[in-house]
């Protein structure tokens, strides 16, 4: 080997480190997420072990390539304010909204970071998006449904209690913002069925057995959850008191029917929150939550407690049966 080529590949040795260390490390990302449920909630903790798990098997491993700072609200407006606040001075790269309250706060505080929404009725009448199809801000997300699902819980409630005559929605007004987005169809879809509607406010936790008492006093009454953070939330209180007071109700969700509830149907809520991990994956790579279209589920499922059927005096139609998910005996 000659000198001259000595000194080159010496030279070349020396720059190496140089260029690795240019280079660095992998940056680690950062993300928020503001979740309605309480840290207690085992089914708020599946949620998030769901977008965990979807995103390490994108690539994103807690501890080297991404921090999650993660805040419970426990249905609490108040609190959602307060750590969407504290989520956005963390300057994190994204946030993983759970629901509509928690996306309104959010937005209040920042018009910049990304947020991607798992579980939203109405982003367009919410004021979150412009379209669907281009949602044109710093947020996107997922729908849980359609407001024509309020015709299915009408139908499914009269399948399952033919006698109801009288269908109250219970909802509480600071948490589903969104509440005409129900009741219009609803009320539509009881008229049908020649059913009387009847709007449930609930503004706190206080107020829930009176409401639900007051719907047990008429005969033939039934009771639709609305998809709301407040009954979630309080949804153990609920579906006790249901079934107190002998009213046959249909849920939005599952994890009412396993606390006891006669009837859900809905989406498969986890699996949103898998498909948010996929767009957190495209935003942490450069894409704009402006340009990924909100989108809609692709998974519902049907679920009956008979064991609550046959306390409240229900038998529950072989084809009713034969349709769902699962039936819990």
């Amino acid at each position: 080997m000659t000198r001259r080529e000595f000194i080159t590949l010496l030279g070349g040795a020396a720059a190496w480190p140089f260029a690795v260390s240019a280079q660095g490390p992998e940056r680690m990302r950062r993300i928020g997420v503001l979740m309605g449920f309480g840290e207690s909630d085992r089914q708020g903790r599946a949620f998030v072990a769901a977008f965990r798990d979807e995103l390490q098997k994108l690539g994103w491993v807690e501890g080297r390539n991404i921090r999650i700072d993660i805040r419970w609200a426990a249905g609490d407006t108040a609190l959602m304010q307060r750590f969407a606040k504290e989520l956005v001075a963390l300057q994190p790269d994204l946030i993983l909204s759970h629901l509509t309250p928690t996306t309104t706060a959010l937005l209040q505080q920042t018009r910049i970071i990304p947020i991607v929404f798992a579980l939203v009725a109405d982003p367009i009448g919410s004021g979150f998006v412009a379209s669907f199809a281009r949602p044109g801000s710093n947020v996107t997300g997922f729908i849980f449904t359609e407001p024509t699902m309020a015709g299915k819980w009408v139908e499914l409630l009269k399948e399952i209690a033919p006698r109801v005559a009288r269908i109250a929605m219970l909802f509480n007004p600071a948490t589903a913002t969104y509440a005409e987005y129900w009741l219009n169809p609803f009320k539509a879809a009881a008229a049908s069925f020649a059913v009387e509607a009847i709007a449930a406010p609930v503004r706190d936790s206080s107020e829930l057995e009176s409401v639900i008492a007051a719907q047990a006093c008429e005969p033939n009454c039934g009771l639709i959850s609305m998809p709301d953070s407040f009954a979630d939330a309080h949804r153990v209180e609920i579906t006790s008191l249901a079934a107190r007071y002998r009213l046959p109700t249909v849920y939005p969700y599952r994890f009412f029917t396993e606390l006891g509830g006669l009837l859900s149907y809905g989406v498969e809520v986890t699996d949103n929150f898998r498909r948010a991990a996929t767009y957190a994956d495209r935003i942490l790579k450069g894409e704009k939550p402006s340009e990924l279209p909100v989108q809609a589920p692709v998974k519902f499922e049907l679920v009956i407690n008979l064991k609550t059927a046959k306390a409240l005096g229900l038998t529950v139609p072989a084809f009713l049966q034969q349709r769902a998910d699962e039936v819990i005996e």
